[in-house]
């Protein structure tokens, strides 16, 4: 894979089955380089049969589909180039979408009610003045914003005190009615009003957000998630708040008194419980450090939830929950690499319906039919039925991917210097090598390399890199213990995982070359990077992305800085200093790269202003690169362009200081 291959990534999103089973609606999308921006549009794939999946909107960028309860109606999102996603609704036979909403900022989520007359959703209201809300103000010329909390931005979104998330309620249009016309003046210049869209109904309000929405199985009750306590600036509790849709009576709080709880999902399942997962960031509310995301359910309104899941031996963090039976609901756990998809009853039992391989990363279901959208070594994002002894695929978007060029990873388990066992992947190129190695380490820390198909391995590897990366304490997917054991440890045996799995790279894999190695790593794997050239100087470069570099400078300055730092390396300031970067830049003598966005507000720009400075000041050679509007998501999900430049800016750094042919470029 070449970095102009980008175009090639192609995403899936959660399917949508049509109630009769026969077919699931997908969105599609990849990035674009002609238009600089992700594009995509909703996909129809058969279930059965021989007809081949189709294109079945052609708008910029469709996402979102959902079928209406009775299967005659697709809703969706629709965005533009530079515009905000709509919701919109089309005839689920085809036709011409009809536009639902029509919100300054946009829709981010929505649901179907029950009877399929009213979608429900969740939209930023924008503070009168701002955002562009008056014609000729733009935001420099924006009144001066009074701040008085400590939570106030959004990495990717910016401030979020002016405009909060709320629920609204709007009625279904008819697709199938005579389309409305733009009036012209009568002969006395009068016009007729302008055809607009319906005036949706909010549900919630107030100075917080509220999202991740779900109706009652008889429609009379929305259940949606917000932060609402007198505390809430200070910790990381949420809670499910149920609000009756005929707005009779004011949202209630069905989890807040039951338990310290960080809400990731809820939903209703058929028989009327309500599930929701949760991380129990515990009687302080901030106690957030590698906590694993169990499944809660609540029999009756009003009753105290119970456990379903263990939070030590499942994770659901990037689960979505799935009504499925009437006393079960399908659910994907994070669980060595994988997302696994997992059924669990009312009753706690729990069934593994996908193998150990595979992320399952969305699912819809019809009855018995499941449709997953999957990612394996193999792709980027399939579609595939879910039957008893496996997947069936149903799509191929990755063939021309692995046309220009795929590598099989190769897992590893190494022994570690303590005998603790680090898991992990070897992506080697072709060729006997030996091949220069670039020790890749992830972000988070409590994330984790996977199974899927990684476009920055496969991009270095077809430059003639092996890559090794694996999972090392701190990282997610292999119980609580091993996340939280660098808790206020940072630097100390995550280091120690990193080092002992190059070196069991080097001793096991054939081809690589371990007198040349490079070092690189975004966020965390940032910091762990400058950590690690500080202590370790093997390494002939290194580039230090998007770094957590200086943990006392975070607090204030990032949108997660009011805790982050706290919990991962305390408040004392002897001990912040022992596992800061910025506090033994002195030490470093590898030539780094250090590349960051300017609009990072999860990890500041200034974090990367700083260590680059002592760098330099400190007679290290050193390049520092800023791209222009992209946030702590650029490798991601940032323009394509850029995308494909950052790439370039790497593989030139390595061809310059780790050449793939020793001795010269």
């Amino acid at each position: 894979m070449r970095p102009a291959d980008l175009e090639l990534l192609t995403g899936v999103s959660r399917p949508t089955v049509h109630p009769a089973g026969g077919r699931a609606v997908v969105s599609v999308t990849h990035p674009s380089l002609a238009a600089d921006a992700t594009v995509g549009q909703l996909w129809n794939i058969p279930l059965s049969g021989h007809a081949a999946p189709r294109r079945l909107t052609r708008g910029f960028r469709d996402g979102a589909p959902a079928f209406s309860p009775d299967g005659r109606l697709i809703a969706f999102l629709r965005g533009g180039p530079k515009v905000p996603s709509q919701l919109l609704v089309v005839d689920a036979a085809g036709g011409e979408p009809v536009v639902v909403t029509d919100r300054k900022l946009g829709v981010t989520e929505f649901a179907w009610s029950p009877d399929g007359r009213t979608l429900a959703f969740v939209s930023r209201d924008p503070e009168q003045g701002r955002y562009g809300t008056v014609e000729g103000i733009d935001p420099n010329g924006e009144r001066a914003r009074r701040i008085d909390t400590l939570k106030y931005q959004a990495n990717g979104l910016g401030y979020i005190t002016d405009r909060r998330a709320h629920v609204y309620l709007v009625p279904v249009p008819d697709v199938w009615a005579e389309p409305p016309v733009m009036p012209i003046p009568e002969a006395d210049g009068s016009t007729r009003p302008t055809p607009t869209v319906a005036t949706p109904r909010a549900v919630t309000g107030g100075d917080w957000d509220d999202t991740t929405i779900a109706f009652s199985p008889d429609g009379s009750t929305l259940a949606f998630v917000s932060a609402r306590h007198d505390g809430r600036d200070g910790d990381l509790r949420s809670n499910v708040f149920l609000v009756p849709v005929d707005g009779g009576r004011e949202p209630v709080d069905a989890t807040g008194e039951h338990g310290d709880f960080s809400i990731v999902a809820v939903e209703y399942g058929l028989n009327g419980v309500l599930y929701f997962s949760a991380q129990d960031v515990g009687p302080g509310g901030r106690d957030f450090v590698a906590k694993n995301t169990a499944l809660y359910a609540i029999d009756r309104p009003g009753e105290a939830p119970r456990l379903l899941t263990d939070p030590e031996t499942v994770d659901l963090t990037e689960s979505d929950i799935i009504a499925f039976r009437d006393d079960s609901v399908l659910v994907t756990d994070r669980s060595r690499g994988a997302l696994v998809l997992t059924e669990v009853d009312s009753r706690g039992s729990a069934r593994r319906l996908t193998d150990g391989t595979i992320l399952v990363n969305g699912v819809g279901t019809a009855g018995e039919t499941v449709v997953a959208s999957v990612a394996d070594a193999g792709t980027a994002g399939d579609v595939a039925v879910v039957e008893d002894g496996g997947l069936r695929r149903l799509t191929d978007f990755s063939r021309d991917l692995r046309a220009a060029g795929v590598i099989a990873p190769r897992e590893l388990t190494v022994t570690g210097r303590d005998g603790y066992p680090i898991h992990g992947w070897v992506v080697v190129p072709d060729g006997a090598g030996p091949h220069p190695v670039l020790l890749n380490i992830h972000g988070g820390p409590f994330a984790a390399y996977t199974h899927a198909l990684f476009d920055e391995a496969q991009v270095y590897a077809a430059a003639g890199y092996a890559v090794v990366m694996c999972n090392p304490r701190g990282s997610a997917g292999y119980g609580q213990d091993h996340g939280r054991v660098i808790r206020q440890r940072m630097g100390t045996v995550d280091l120690a995982d990193v080092l002992d799995f190059l070196d069991g790279a080097v001793a096991e894999v054939p081809g690589l070359d371990g007198e040349r190695v490079g070092v690189m790593g975004g966020s965390y794997g940032g910091y762990l990077t400058a950590w690690t050239i500080a202590h370790d100087h093997r390494f002939a470069a290194a580039i230090v992305e998007r770094g957590y570099l200086d943990p006392a400078a975070f607090i204030g300055t990032s949108d997660i800085g009011s805790f982050f730092s706290d919990e991962y390396t305390g408040t004392d300031p002897s001990g912040i200093a022992s596992q800061s970067p910025q506090a033994v830049v002195d030490r470093v003598r590898t030539p780094t790269l250090v590349l960051h966005s300017s609009s990072d507000l999860r990890c500041p720009l200034g974090q990367a202003e700083r260590y680059y400075a002592a760098l330099k000041r400190g007679g290290v050679e050193a390049e520092l690169v800023i791209f222009p509007g992209e946030d702590h998501e650029l490798s991601r999900s940032g323009r394509p362009r850029h995308r494909r430049e950052r790439f370039e800016i790497i593989l030139d750094w390595w061809d310059r200081h780790l050449p793939v042919r020793a001795g010269g470029r």
